[in-house]
């Protein structure tokens, strides 16, 4: 099959490599039919993350047709149109028996190499999943669409874990894909304030389009008083954190409300420095958001139902073999891109 191996860092051949066999009865063989870039392949794409080291094929939001299946799968047979989670996890551990199964222990992560696990991903023609992972899509979605399922799985996520009450104030600082995304799932969800920030006038108009009742400029000199005005002077009740950096964690921090709760999401900088006696004396509730734990069926609904735009964001679509030219562009931030799904 043809592929998108990343041999080296910051560096794609488009080239053959052999088919994935099925060696487990449960697993799924797919035929990929759209895949895009996440940000998390661009942190990778240079090495920062660790989590990419070559050689491998990247990629983990995709979807396709079922062209094989192990002895043992059941929900699923050939011809399906499906798309899957991210992340493999094993189902029998403490984590996987309590719901958490974004938190297994003997988690591996589609199209990730690190030094515990190499496991390549759907940057190619076909790729091999586990079938408890893998979901049906509704007739009326697209591969496109439904590729986009994972990043809306992640905001649903992050969402679905934050004590946000109806008509309760939010704030979503980071306005990229994941942030534009759970704008539409918060605004699908309550009925208070929303308001979004970020350094990108292009993203702040985005963010206004999909509904948001207010976007600000967190380098703005005089955010402090526009968010006290917005806000009824007290802050929001709940701010979600999409980026993962220092500057947009404190921004967070800085205008929720004493007693709310702040959600981070980003996950771009292993360390931050943390305002310790602003977040105790403030009694903020600080709340950590890991990949997707069983969100699948209800973003897959929300997108059929047009509750999740997901095709307004996708700004370009390209064939595999363009890996190279679109991963470069994204890593230079070229021509304001939001996401771009490659099609095998």
């Amino acid at each position: 099959m043809k592929a998108l191996l990343m041999e080296e860092y910051k560096k794609f051949r488009y080239t053959d490599v052999p088919d994935p066999q099925i060696a487990d009865g449960h697993d799924i063989l797919v035929r990929v039919k759209a895949v895009s870039i996440c940000g998390s392949d661009i942190h990778g794409f240079d090495g920062s993350t660790g989590r990419r080291k070559p050689p491998i094929i990247m990629g983990h939001e995709a979807a396709g047709d079922i062209t094989a299946a192990g002895r043992d799968v059941t929900r699923f047979k050939v011809g399906d149109r499906i798309t899957f989670d991210s992340t493999i996890y094993c189902g029998s551990c403490f984590y996987c028996q309590n719901g958490q199964v974004n938190l297994c222990d003997h988690r591996t992560v589609l199209g990730v190499s690190c030094d515990e696990y190499r496991r390549h991903g759907a940057f190619a023609e076909y790729v091999l999943v586990p079938e408890h992972i893998c979901y049906p899509l509704p007739g009326d979605i697209s591969y496109e669409e439904a590729a986009m399922t994972e990043p809306a799985g992640v905001a649903a996520h992050a969402f679905r874990i934050t004590p946000v009450g109806l008509g309760e104030s939010v704030a979503i600082v980071g306005t990229g894909i994941i942030g534009l995304l759970l704008l539409d799932i918060v605004r699908a969800s309550t009925s208070g304030k929303i308001a979004a920030l970020d350094t990108d006038p292009g993203r702040r108009e985005a963010a206004l389009a999909r509904g948001a009742d207010a976007v600000f400029d967190p380098a703005d000199k005089d955010l402090d008083r526009k968010i006290r005005e917005f806000s009824g002077d007290r802050g929001f009740d709940r701010v979600f954190e999409a980026v993962g950096a220092s500057a947009p964690i404190q921004t967070a921090l800085g205008i929720v409300r004493k007693g709310g709760s702040v959600t981070l999401i980003g996950n771009v900088s292993p360390k931050i420095e943390l305002p310790l006696q602003s977040v105790v004396t403030r009694q903020i509730s600080l709340l950590g958001s890991c990949a997707i734990a069983g969100e699948y069926p209800i973003v897959l609904d929300l997108i059929a139902r047009k509750k999740i735009n997901v095709e307004s964001l996708i700004s370009k679509k390209a064939p595999l073999s363009e890996g190279q030219i679109w991963f470069d562009k994204l890593y230079k931030r070229e021509d304001n891109l939001l996401k771009v799904v490659l099609i095998p």
